[in-house]
């Protein structure tokens, strides 16, 4: 059995009813062209120029998921089932011949909201009882034996949250197998070698790897398993003219050493990426990175049935600013980013379908072992 698995961080699918300057920050340089003596008529606007912002860039999200052409989609950063149902309906239907539906999605422990969600295309499943959820939100340090020296020194208690948004299972029942998948959005804090945030990423790894191995016990390696989401967290960097920089300690090698297999390793390394990190200081970029975040691993029973397993990163979401071509040795502006294909309407900036790429992975899914 085929099947296509793509993971999306989509960038703050929201449906909070705030269009205030903190809540729609890009709604600035529009208003900054006008004065406004009212400030009611000021609101106004920005509201409006909030909902046709939003549409533009959910268009394009839309193509970027109709373009996975994927069987089974793991989502991050979703407000709720209140707004996916919708943008699934009126946004990904109308530019997709796949129908999605088997929606799962659990409140999880990010202060601003954004959760990880799931849905497969209709058919692929015989009904919604082949669909088993389970949220990891209220898990703790303790629970899953992942407390450490290192958290204890940053005055975190065991008896914590472990996720800083959640671990989502999901069990898949197909005919002659199971499939189950861990959706998951890791902790993001800095970009250095050793920032304060791996050593959350690493206990929400390890954490991972632990709920894996409490399901499957000792079986783990011969089980049918996926973990796919946004790690934030790369173990290398493209930096401009393709040199590749390798980091040590990120915090996500508990499931990338000896356990999960990532199958883009497939790739050359400079084509593995799926965000672009630029920093500035007075108006001038003085560092930028390629780096591979958003990753579906594969169990090592899956890997090995799928040695030739094919990748697709795609980029044509990405603001017209992003360089698509980090090894390419000109870097004037506009070179790179305007020679490739982008959706319509896609801007400089914004609008854009995401500030991460989609991931999709093709496997075929062998029977269970008998």
């Amino acid at each position: 059995m085929r099947l296509r698995i793509a993971t999306f961080n989509v960038e703050n699918l929201v449906s909070r009813n705030a269009y205030g300057p903190k809540a729609r920050p890009q709604t600035g340089p529009a208003l900054s062209l006008f004065d406004f003596a009212d400030p009611r008529m000021r609101e106004h606007i920005q509201a409006a120029t909030a909902v046709a912002l939003e549409d533009d860039e959910r268009q394009a999200t839309a193509l970027a998921i109709a373009e996975t052409r994927a069987d089974i989609l793991c989502l991050q950063e979703v407000d709720g089932l209140g707004v996916l149902a919708p943008f699934i309906a009126n946004y990904v239907h109308a530019v997709s011949d796949i129908r999605y539906g088997h929606m799962r999605l659990e409140p999880g422990n990010d202060p601003r909201g954004i959760d990880v969600a799931f849905c497969a295309r209709k058919g692929l499943l015989a009904d919604e009882t082949r669909v088993t959820a389970r949220s990891w939100k209220d898990a703790t340090f303790a629970d899953l034996g992942v407390y450490d020296p290192a958290l204890e020194a940053m005055g975190i208690p065991q008896g914590s949250k472990v996720f800083n948004r959640d671990c989502l299972e999901l069990s898949l029942e197909f005919e002659n197998t199971t499939l189950t998948l861990f959706v998951c959005h890791l902790k993001s804090t800095g970009w250095g070698p050793r920032d304060a945030g791996s050593v959350l990423r690493r206990a929400e790894a390890r954490a991972i790897r632990a709920i894996v191995e409490r399901r499957f016990g000792a079986g783990w390696r011969a089980a049918h398993w996926i973990i796919a989401g946004d790690l934030n967290a790369s173990r290398r960097a493209v930096l401009p003219g393709g040199r590749i920089v390798h980091v040590d300690d990120t915090g996500i090698e508990p499931l990338t050493e000896d356990f999960a297999v990532d199958p883009a390793r497939s790739l050359p390394e400079d084509e593995r990426w799926t965000y672009y990190h630029r920093e500035t200081s007075d108006g001038r970029v003085v560092a930028e990175r390629h780096v591979q975040l958003d990753v579906v691993l594969l169990s090592p029973a899956l890997a090995a049935a799928n040695p030739g397993a094919r990748v697709e990163i795609l980029r044509r979401g990405l603001p017209y600013r992003v360089p698509l071509d980090p090894a390419h040795p000109d870097r004037s502006i506009g070179h790179l980013a305007t020679r490739a294909d982008r959706y319509p309407r896609i801007g400089w900036e914004r609008p854009r379908a995401s500030d991460h790429c989609p991931v999709v992975v093709e496997i075929d899914l062998p029977p269970a072992a008998a």
